[in-house]
């Protein structure tokens, strides 16, 4: 809703900006010393109650001490995830990485690390004055007439508020948190040791192939050129769907830390009762998502890669009752599927409408999906999972309840296959096609999300690279 702030909480034209000794503040954790502090404090804790706990295992009967373990665990994953939310960054990020992967960790585990919030306490407008500043080269007052104190919200890497042009325009300004460009290499140095503990159970190549996915993911989130690229690509390759907008960045005023784009008067995907109220019609809504994201994921190969609700709104505007459209923003996790994953699994839908388990397993192999000496096994569940499927009927048919019990029958498939090696980027495009049908489901039941996004599926399966 567009609602004017008190004036007392804008830095207005002409107002002094005190610079934060920003280098002294940021010495220790350039070094790693505020991390390493911390983190040593919640593993002492940790190791304190596993001795503890230890010592009761002795008297616990067998299964007694499985379940203590478990329990241990499970609460050492919460402690360090709530640490990993306060770090905020890279360790922040690290945990949200570790909760998609279903290919190595425990459920539990993982749903401990989806606690994390991407909502963080604000930095003082001071301070994100100061990176604007130093990396737009003027004074605040003179790139904009008017910059909010207070932000519209705070997440892992940045914090985002409102302004107004010198000619009048409305924007968004992203702005990354200052001590990150100072931090990073301490910062990853320390979740490198993490995802050494998180993933103890995999092998050293695993576990240094995964480290190596999340540093590249990591390093084009920081990139804020890379997002505004990638916003300006997507946007020009859903320009031919009125109902999709994707805001228009502001180069001038955008660089590797600083993100300036427009900003409209929204209504959130979450407020049911608001869009109810503005008249939104709800099936609408669903139809111009599963247009949207069936053309990026099948047809574009590039796709917004994080589709929560902070991510997502209705545009408050007149016709929103008539002709809603859709609002995307944040595009600092989009993916671009590498070409030869692309066609493999192109390969594997043919194999599973064909129901060509051997086909299947061929291709997962060719980009590395199974682990040497685990073919077996994972053919074992490959060919479970396809009589599931056939069970259901035509694949292509299937509609969005069905296709979500399925997503998590193959989550407790992957949990339960040793030997599987998912790459990022396609764990993160079956989650965005996850989160699209769940989301479908919740805004309205009766929508036929698989009637609308098969046209693009088909497309797809009829492509030739």
């Amino acid at each position: 809703m567009d609602v004017a702030p008190p004036p007392d909480r804008s830095l207005r034209s002409g107002l002094a900006v005190r610079r934060p000794r920003r280098a002294a503040r940021f010495a220790l954790r350039a070094w790693g010393v505020t991390q390493g502090l911390r983190l040593a404090a919640t593993g002492g804790a940790w190791a304190w109650t596993s001795l503890a706990g230890a010592a009761g295992d002795l008297v616990a009967g067998a299964r007694a001490r499985g379940r203590r373990r478990d329990a241990r665990r499970l609460a050492a994953a919460r402690r360090i995830a709530g640490l990993l939310g306060e770090l905020k960054g890279p360790f922040a990020k690290a945990g949200q990485f570790a909760s998609l992967r279903v290919d190595v960790l425990e459920p539990e585990i993982r749903e401990a690390f989806a606690t994390l919030q991407d909502r963080v306490p604000p930095l003082s407008v001071d301070e994100i004055a100061a990176v604007v500043e130093e990396d737009l080269g003027a004074p605040l007052s003179h790139l904009f007439a008017e910059f909010e104190a207070l932000p519209l919200g705070a997440a892992s890497v940045a914090q985002v508020h409102r302004a107004r042009l010198p000619t009048g325009e409305r924007v968004a300004v992203k702005v990354q948190y200052p001590w990150l460009v100072h931090s990073l290499r301490a910062d990853l140095a320390w979740t490198r040791r993490l995802f050494g503990w998180l993933l103890g159970g995999a092998a050293a190549p695993d576990r240094a192939r995964l480290f190596d996915e999340f540093a590249a993911g990591l390093a084009e989130e920081l990139d804020f050129a890379h997002e505004a690229a990638a916003a300006g690509e997507i946007a020009g390759n859903l320009s031919g769907d009125p109902q999709v907008v994707v805001p228009r960045v502001h180069p001038a005023l955008s660089s590797r830390r600083v993100l300036t784009v427009d900003w409209m008067p929204v209504l959130s995907l979450q407020d049911r009762a608001a869009l109810e109220r503005r008249g939104v019609p709800l099936r609408d809504v669903v139809a111009v998502l599963g247009r949207a994201y069936a053309k990026q994921v099948f047809v574009d190969g590039l796709f917004h890669a994080d589709p929560h609700p902070g991510n997502l709104f209705v545009l408050d505007e007149p016709d929103a009752s008539v002709r809603p459209r859709v609002l995307f923003v944040d595009f600092g996790l989009s993916k671009r599927l590498d070409p030869v994953l692309r066609r493999e699994m192109r390969l594997g839908v043919h194999a599973l409408l064909r129901q060509d388990a051997p086909a299947f397993l061929d291709g997962m192999e060719r980009v590395g999906m199974i682990a040497p000496g685990a073919r077996a096994d994972v053919q074992a569940a490959v060919e479970q999972m396809f009589g599931r499927i056939r069970a259901e009927g035509a694949p292509l048919g299937l509609g969005g309840g069905q296709v979500l019990a399925l997503k998590d029958e193959a989550k407790r498939w992957l949990e339960q296959t040793p030997g599987l090696q998912l790459p990022a980027e396609l764990l993160l495009w079956a989650k965005t096609l996850s989160y699209l049908f769940a989301l479908g489901e919740r805004l309205d039941p009766d929508a036929d999300l698989t009637r609308i996004t098969l046209p693009y599926l088909l497309r797809w399966l009829a492509a030739r690279d």
